[in-house]
């Protein structure tokens, strides 16, 4: 049986290092990507080697990484511009290989393994790789290499950015040596609150949890113990697959505010927008949802609070009220009106559009008839074309947010 050969590629720092190959003025500058300061989105999104090397790190505040390094060039995010950078590596990739899984901007799995007859061996077909992407976008890629896509994906972080070459090959004929003496929060599927779980069981390594009996894990997270006792034995059964992005389970929308909200009048206004703004999607892809989702969080990032509540519908839909009355009736029963810094709103349980069970109480037929006249609107004249009077209020964020991609300017 042939071995499994699988990469994931990880761009390094890419958003800076987009900005640096659209200006090459900052190619020996060290450079920070941060959201916009002024309208309280000042996070680090990206800093380049030189200014990790000041110890600024991401998602810090963009006050704290110019304490220490006054000297950056802070960046705007461009976020169409680094789309395209991601979209051209992935048919550089495609060059190797059929078998291209995005798994996000900045990073990419491959599977490589029917592609050794014409490239050589893995550590060969990696170096082609990463000097193919750098010849031809200037952006320095970082490869883990492992049977399976779990070990690939902790090559990269724990091993590959780290060393000179920037590849690592990770398997089971040394992930004893390699994986095992490194701490439980290093271990991919393990956040800070997991990290703490674990932690209080004395599990501090991940060759702690490999070793831990399975029955206890999956008595306490059920099949989640058992894929992290999995994940910290290397083992992974998940395909490369091109097709992963393609069926959506749920259509959401977050926005972070750009001041405290702390009237129900302020907030409903933004709970409309995001209901409209997840309606649109699910009918441009071609969905229907039973259930939808509200979370926000508060203004306190020392004294975090927020919630998370989501409600089962009487029948699917795609109609923006129906999602905003149901996320409002929410918001109500669980705000304890406190102000929000964020807040979300998500459709799931998604169903293709097609034959469904009409309701003789929902006007169905003529919210079809409504989604159609205003989706008609949009995709002639724009997302800002149509809109409701009180997004033109000051708590409003439609033409903001027509401006940006994934909540960052275009």
């Amino acid at each position: 049986m042939v071995k499994k050969v699988i990469f994931l590629i990880d761009m390094q720092s890419f958003y800076a290092s987009v900005e640096k190959v659209a200006n090459p003025a900052l190619q020996n500058k060290p450079v920070i990507v941060s959201g916009d300061p002024e309208r309280r989105s000042g996070i680090i999104l990206a800093a380049c080697p030189l200014a990790k090397k000041y110890g600024v790190k991401t998602a810090e505040s963009l006050r704290e990484a110019q304490l220490k390094c006054p000297e950056a060039a802070i960046v705007r995010p461009r976020m169409q511009l680094y789309i395209d950078m991601s979209y051209e590596i992935t048919t550089i990739l495609e060059q190797f290989t059929d078998l291209v899984e995005v798994f996000s901007i900045d990073e990419q799995f491959i599977d490589v393994t029917g592609s050794q007859k014409l490239f050589g061996d893995p550590l060969a077909i990696a170096r082609q790789v990463q000097q193919a992407i750098f010849e031809k976008t200037g952006i320095y890629g970082r490869i883990g290499i492992g049977p399976n896509k779990v070990l690939a994906k902790m090559a990269c972080d724990a091993f590959a950015k780290k060393n000179e070459e920037g590849i690592f090959q990770l398997d089971h004929s040394n992930m004893k040596e390699a994986l095992w003496p490194l701490p439980i929060g290093n271990m991919f599927g393990v956040g800070r609150k997991m990290e703490r779980h674990l932690q209080k069981m004395a599990i501090l390594k991940i060759g702690h949890l490999a070793n831990y009996p399975i029955h206890f894990l999956k008595k306490r997270w059920g099949i989640n113990g058992e894929v992290l006792w999995q994940t910290a034995n290397g083992i992974d059964y998940s395909p490369v697959s091109p097709n992963t992005h393609h069926q959506q389970k749920a259509i959401g929308h977050h926005m972070t505010l750009p001041r405290d909200y702390e009237t129900l009048e302020d907030i409903k206004v933004i709970l409309l927008e995001l209901s409209e703004e997840v309606a649109r999607r699910a009918r441009s892809h071609g969905y229907r949802g039973h259930t939808v989702s509200v979370g926000v969080r508060g203004a306190s990032f020392d004294f975090p609070t927020g919630f998370h509540r989501q409600i089962k519908l009487g029948c699917q839909t795609n109609f923006g009220m129906d999602i905003f009355q149901a996320a409002f009736e929410l918001f109500c029963k669980h705000w304890d009106h406190s102000s929000i810094r964020s807040a979300g709103v998500t459709l799931s349980q998604l169903q293709s559009e097609g034959p469904y069970q009409l309701s003789l109480f929902d006007h169905s037929l003529k919210k079809e008839r409504l989604n159609d006249a205003m989706d008609n609107i949009y995709a002639k004249y724009g997302a800002t074309a149509l809109m409701r009077a009180s997004s033109l209020t000051k708590a409003g964020q439609v033409h903001v947010r027509a401006e940006k991609i994934g909540g960052h300017y275009k």
